[in-house]
């Protein structure tokens, strides 16, 4: 019993250090992006969108290097499945969610392209191997080409800050990275003996209480997001990230550690589907995801967690 409570307490910090270090890694980032005066909707587009997902990265990494495969492969579809579900879900019943053009024709879709991708590469070969990393990591650098020239689209002004000293930004993006890793390590080692000792594989672990985890930083934004009423940042914030995640997170964690992927997952991903799916369907006639939606997504995201734990 005092291990366990031990192992949750360090999950826990884990957490903490994981939140806190991405986002003190984004605000060091976007600050050297202002010096060389790269206009705020690239810096939203790119850097916020790549730190928001910096914790699935951390997190499926270090589980990759440790050799927990379901906790790397777990931890990102669950976190797309958080994302759309929950996340969305929660923020929907806040107040009714509008989506851009850009996101509802193209992002979307392109989302269930990936989507269908990493089920369809797992199941055929059993794996997520080099080759498979690589073809994700040429997509992932087409979606960033992709971003920047919609934003440069947009005519955005460079917007006047006031600058952080230099010394201050390198110690914000070291102390940054530092807390990724240490926190990162500390989820995955509490995160496995916790699975161990309630007897759960590290696959439901990773789907579940990883995913939770790491998504936070994508629950606060939309929730702050829903609340300032900045509704369309909600949608893309989720929509980029579910992106990064398949593309940047998995494609880098599977270029440094071919990635076996059990069959189980194959349920996971239809699900991760199906949730784009219903964002899509609730979304064609109106633009927006509705109170209601929200509802429905919250519903299904509790019954996917249901049977995951029975």
């Amino acid at each position: 019993m005092f291990r366990m409570l031990v192992s949750l307490v360090l999950l826990a910090v884990g957490f903490v250090l994981l939140v806190r270090g991405a986002d003190t890694f984004v605000d060091g980032a976007v600050d050297v992006a202002r010096r060389f005066k790269i206009p705020p909707i690239i810096i939203g587009t790119t850097l916020v969108a790549i730190g928001t997902s910096a914790p699935e990265a951390a997190i499926s990494i270090t589980a990759a290097i440790a050799g927990s495969d379901g906790v790397s492969i777990g931890n990102i579809i669950g976190s797309n499945i958080t994302n759309i579900f929950l996340i969305l879900g929660m923020t929907a019943v806040i107040g009714a969610l509008p989506i851009r053009k850009n996101t509802k024709f193209y992002e979307l879709p392109f989302v269930g392209i990936i989507t269908l991708m990493l089920c369809l590469l797992g199941l055929w070969f059993g794996e997520i191997s080099r080759g498979a990393a690589a073809v994700f990591l040429a997509l992932f650098v087409g979606f960033i080409v992709y971003t920047v020239i919609i934003a440069k689209k947009s005519n955005e002004p460079t917007e006047d800050y006031k600058k952080i000293p230099m010394i201050e930004t390198i110690i914000m993006i070291v102390a940054g990275i530092a807390a990724l890793v240490i926190g990162s390590n500390l989820i995955v080692d509490s995160a496995t003996d916790i699975a161990a000792r309630i007897g759960v594989s590290e696959r439901v672990i990773g789907l579940t209480l990883v995913a939770l985890g790491t998504s936070l930083p994508e629950l606060v934004v939309c929730i702050a997001a829903a609340i300032k009423r900045e509704y369309d940042m909600a949608v893309g914030n989720i929509v980029g990230s579910n992106i990064f995640n398949i593309l940047f997170v998995l494609g880098a964690t599977a270029a440094i550690s071919p990635l076996p992927f059990e069959r189980a997952f194959v349920m996971d991903g239809l699900v991760a589907l199906l949730a784009v799916a219903m964002l899509m369907i609730f979304v064609a006639r109106r633009s927006r995801l509705s109170r209601v939606g929200g509802v429905l997504f919250l519903i299904v995201y509790g019954v996917y967690v249901l049977y995951l734990v029975l």
